[in-house]
């Protein structure tokens, strides 16, 4: 593996494009688990066996992203940091508890995540949390590209910086998710990922690694992005998807601006070329692109 092509480094090279990659999610519960991950990090963790086996467990029948995190510089805290949250358009919110022991989580009712709304089982959050993806055990890149944008926000000082389990996209490693907006950012550097952040934080999206939202599909989180380059538009809140018509293969997506303005998008999805997707892929794959077809104001 030490001289195996990188994926990260092979994306880049190959100028694969970020729009449309952001993992679909709507749904999340975050642990903090210090210590080493193995490739599936919820069973493969010194979390107690029974708590992997019922988080995992949930996650499949509720559809819950479960994720393990960690403080910078494996820090331990005097108790454990959980996260409930929710990232669908209409309702994004936060909420964080404090357990002196993992066992805890199953005396919780764990149903309640999947709820749309805050479900009341701790405090509301912080206005943002920072995942960063360092899950060496799941893809190299993610380990190598991923702790020196911890360390790097750390040192800035930025608040709520975690790494974090297995995001989706290791080939576009580093790879930052912020909660609850559910946006992911891929390609992330050291030396700029505060100042990325802290745009965030203030309501500004960086187009130049914004991979999409999580509550929507690719076809949608394409469509958006493109609009948002065409109306050079980087307020979160400065456009709202409020129609999508089509199917698996192509989609017409209807967008509004904070300022009224419509824009109609027409985006169509396609295989790439066969690449390497992974560092662990024993063989080539062929991952999805977006093209943008047309792009008119409505």
């Amino acid at each position: 593996m030490a001289d195996a092509p990188r994926c990260a480094f092979l994306s880049r090279d190959r100028d694969e494009a970020l729009h449309g990659t952001a993992s679909r999610v709507q749904r999340w519960l975050v642990v903090e688990q210090p210590g080493p991950w193995g490739r599936e990090a919820v069973v493969e963790s010194r979390l107690p066996a029974e708590v992997g086996h019922v988080l995992r467990s949930m996650a499949r029948r509720l559809g819950v992203r479960v994720l393990l995190v960690r403080r910078p510089g494996w820090r331990r805290g005097a108790t454990r940091r959980v996260y409930v949250a929710r990232t669908a358009p209409d309702r994004q919110w936060i909420e964080q508890l404090d357990l002196a022991d993992p066992r805890e989580l199953l005396d919780l009712d764990l149903h309640a995540v999947a709820a749309d709304d805050p479900p009341g089982l701790g405090e509301p959050g912080p206005s943002s949390v920072h995942l960063v993806c360092t899950h060496g055990r799941h893809d190299a890149c993610c380990a190598d590209l991923g702790r020196p944008v911890v360390r790097a926000l750390d040192d800035a000082g930025v608040a709520e910086v975690w790494e974090s389990s297995h995001l989706g996209g290791d080939r576009f490693a580093a790879n930052l998710v912020c909660l609850p907006t559910g946006t992911y950012y891929g390609r992330v550097a050291p030396e700029s990922a505060a100042a990325l952040v802290r745009g965030h934080e203030a309501g500004v999206i960086d187009l130049e690694h914004y991979r999409g939202r999580s509550c929507l599909p690719p076809l949608v989180q394409s469509a958006e992005i493109f609009a948002r380059r065409h109306l050079d538009e980087v307020r979160i809140d400065g456009l709202t998807v409020t129609g999508v018509t089509g199917g698996a293969g192509s989609a017409e997506v209807c967008l509004a601006g904070a300022d009224g303005r419509r824009i109609i998008v027409q985006v169509v999805r396609e295989r790439a070329e066969s690449a390497v997707l992974t560092c662990s892929a024993v063989g080539q794959g062929q991952a999805w692109r977006y093209r943008l077809v047309d792009i008119t104001d409505g």
